[in-house]
């Protein structure tokens, strides 16, 4: 290896000044970008006051949700009088008509409810005892209150006349003035398949199937299999066939909203193109009416025509419909004014009319690209689509809205949750799959 000489490395510095002896703006610029990102980050976080919110967050009510997506609470109501002692549930139970669970075991004025291995409460007249891994709260109910005796623990709490004993993931307990309500919490979802009122409910897969195969028929007007998908269907408490319908509701806007905006941006997107209307006024007028389209926001859209249509798919289409139609007419024009020229001169030179040069010279370069475009976004679409009908434009994500605003259904918010990733996956896929083909045949 020859080393260079001073003299050489000299000739160099002189005949290159730019990169041996650099401004000095220019030595300490990676320095100031790097300063002026913390600079705009800590102006962000003072402008915002992100402390403050981090702050004031109430991170439980994370947990809590978290918990109510994947589990689910059966509520009891024990009633003490100096009679008897009752166990009360709520009208639409979890549990059916005549609920028996394992679970709360009565013997006389005694209930004890079992929440799990060593957590377990008693309740004997005006006398409840809370026990949770080896550690007891006793607490009396009084007229004026529930009074405890000794001090709480860490997974007890009074407030006013009321005591809350929690015991974790298993449920709690609020111990009132001559009752106690209490919370029993199991994981999965309850009566998903059937619910309360059907007769396969609370019966084993064995014992269903058996049922439908070879069972007599339960109402003598329709087989069995055909009751069991009815009440799968009009399963009242988790409403699978509303869900569905809205769910293909959602498809179904994101697909005709985005296939009309193909079919209309593709002829204006030949006029906005400039190598194919050298109409200087045709393609501004055209590229200001894309513009237009797309600088009003989807949701804006979608509020809109609701406005106009209703509630309904009708006005989640014409959203889509319109934002797309503004978004793809600009993205067609410049990939046409992107073409090579040689293909369309060389139909032009047989003498081929306007119509024919654009359709042999110009389509078959743009068209893999253009339905490459429009699949992508009939797949963002389908996204989009959840989002515009919680602003009424129908779908599923009305729904959606409906049953968080309930703030108690979060259990069916996770279900349609999963069923839109589950859509939105299969589509991604469909569409990556049919856009490679379509850009490999055109490499």
């Amino acid at each position: 290896m020859n080393a260079l000489s001073s003299a050489a490395i000299a000739d160099f510095e002189v005949r290159h000044p730019a990169v041996f002896n650099p401004p000095v703006w220019k030595r300490f610029m990676p320095l100031l970008i790097a300063a002026g990102i913390v600079l705009y980050v800590a102006y962000c976080w003072w402008f915002f006051s992100i402390g403050t919110v981090l702050g004031r967050g109430q991170w439980d009510r994370a947990e809590l949700y978290a918990r109510d997506w994947v589990s689910y609470a059966v509520r009891t109501t024990v009633r003490m009088s100096p009679t008897a002692t009752t166990v009360a549930y709520p009208r639409f139970s979890e549990l059916g008509d005549n609920p028996k669970p394992d679970w709360v075991v009565q013997n006389g004025n005694n209930v004890t409810i079992l929440f799990g291995a060593g957590k377990s409460l008693d309740i004997n007249d005006s006398r409840v005892i809370a026990t949770r891994n080896g550690e007891s709260l006793t607490v009396l109910i009084e007229a004026d209150g529930a009074k405890p005796q000794g001090p709480l623990p860490n997974w007890a709490m009074l407030k006013e006349d009321q005591v809350t004993v929690n015991f974790g993931f298993a449920g709690q307990a609020d111990i009132i003035p001559e009752r106690v309500v209490v919370s029993r919490r199991f994981l999965g979802w309850a009566n998903f398949v059937f619910d309360t009122s059907s007769p396969f409910w609370n019966k084993s897969f064995g014992e269903v199937a058996s049922m439908i195969i070879s069972g007599e028929r339960i109402k003598p007007e329709m087989s069995n299999a055909a009751l069991a998908i009815d009440n799968i269907w009009y399963n009242s408490s988790w409403q699978h066939g509303d869900v569905w319908t809205k769910l293909m509701q959602t498809i179904v806007m994101a697909f005709m909203g985005t296939l009309l905006a193909s079919l209309v941006s593709f002829p204006l997107a030949f006029v906005a193109a400039r190598n194919i209307m050298p109409n200087l006024f045709a393609n501004q007028i055209t590229k200001r009416f894309f513009d237009f389209l797309r600088s009003v926001d989807m949701l804006i859209w979608a509020l809109f025509f609701t406005r106009a249509f209703g509630p309904g798919p009708l006005a989640g289409i014409s959203a889509i419909f319109f934002t797309d139609t503004g978004t793809l007419g600009k993205v067609y024009s410049e990939t046409l004014e992107n073409i090579d020229d040689k293909q369309r001169e060389g139909v032009k030179s047989v003498g081929a009319s306007p119509v024919n040069v654009q359709r042999y010279g110009v389509v078959p370069q743009v068209l893999p690209v253009f339905a490459s475009q429009a699949l992508y976004f009939w797949e963002s679409n389908t996204r989009s689509a959840t989002i515009i009908g919680a602003v009424g434009a129908g779908g599923i994500g009305l729904k959606l809205w409906e049953a968080m605003r309930t703030n108690t259904n979060w259990h069916n918010v996770a279900y349609m949750v999963v069923l839109i990733l589950a859509v939105i996956f299969i589509f991604d896929s469909i569409s990556n799959a049919l856009r490679s083909r379509l850009m490999g045949k055109q490499h």
